[in-house]
C-alpha cells in the first residue's frame, strides 16, 4: 500500500524484454529482494539492485514487468532516459500524507490540458468514482479532483509537485496511469450488494 507522495524521480536506464532497470537512490535505502516499489503508480517487485556507490555512482533496481502490466498501463511506452515517479510502500507508523493507493492501475488516461490546471481524459466507466474534492492517483501522485465532467476531470498541480514529479513534464496527449480511490470501489460493491438484497426481498414480499 502506498500514499501517492512521490519520494524521488528515477530514470529508466534500459529495458531488456520484460525487465526494466531504473536509477534510484532514496528508495533503495532499505531495499530487499521481493520488496515493492511503485513506478509511475504501478506496484513492481524488486528482483535485483545495486545501491549508490560511495564515489557518487548512481544506484539502480530492476523489476520484471508482466505483459498484462505493459498492456494495461503506460509502462510499455517507457524509453531509456524517461523520468519516472518512485515511492516505497507506506509504513504503519508513517503519516498518511496522501491517500490509500494500491499501485494497481485502473486505466490509462490522456492529458487534455497540461499542468498546473491539469485536465485528464479517462474511460467513462471510471467517472462514477471521481467526485469533487475526492482523491485520484495520476502516475503515482495523490491529487484532489477539482471538477469531474463526463469522461474527464481536472486537478490543480502546485509548483512543488510539478518540480519533483513527472507531472510538470506531461504534454497534451501524453498517457497517465490512473488509479481511482479504492474506498469508492469498495463502497460501490457493498452498496450494490445491499440494494440487490433489498430488491430481492421486496420481490419476495410482492410475490407473497
Amino acid at each position: 500500500m502506498f500514499t501517492g507522495i512521490v519520494e524521488e524521480l528515477g530514470q529508466v536506464l534500459h529495458r531488456d524484454g520484460a525487465r526494466l532497470r531504473v536509477s534510484a537512490s532514496r528508495v533503495l535505502e532499505d531495499v530487499a529482494m521481493g520488496a515493492s516499489i511503485a513506478l509511475n503508480g504501478c506496484c513492481l517487485t524488486v528482483v535485483a539492485w545495486e545501491e549508490p556507490g560511495s564515489a557518487g555512482a548512481a544506484g539502480w533496481w530492476e523489476a520484471d514487468v508482466s505483459e498484462e502490466t505493459f498492456t494495461r498501463t503506460s509502462l510499455g511506452s517507457l524509453q531509456p532516459g524517461d523520468p519516472v515517479n518512485l515511492e516505497r510502500p507506506v509504513k504503519l507508523e508513517d503519516r498518511m500524507g496522501g491517500h490509500l493507493v494500491q499501485g494497481h492501475v485502473d486505466a490509462v488516461g490522456r492529458v487534455v490540458v497540461p499542468a498546473p490546471e491539469l485536465q485528464v481524459e479517462v474511460p467513462e466507466s471510471l467517472g462514477r468514482y471521481l467526485v469533487e474534492k475526492g482523491s485520484v492517483t495520476l502516475d503515482g501522485v495523490s491529487l484532489t479532483v477539482v471538477r469531474p465532467d463526463r469522461g474527464r476531470f481536472s486537478v490543480a498541480v502546485i509548483p512543488h509537485t510539478m518540480e519533483v514529479t513527472t507531472l510538470g513534464r506531461r504534454a497534451a496527449g501524453d498517457p497517465l496511469n490512473v488509479e481511482v480511490d479504492v474506498m469508492a470501489k469498495y463502497t460501490e460493491t457493498l452498496v450494490s450488494a445491499y440494494l440487490a438484497d433489498r430488491a430481492e426481498t421486496q420481490e419476495g414480499r410482492d410475490a407473497g
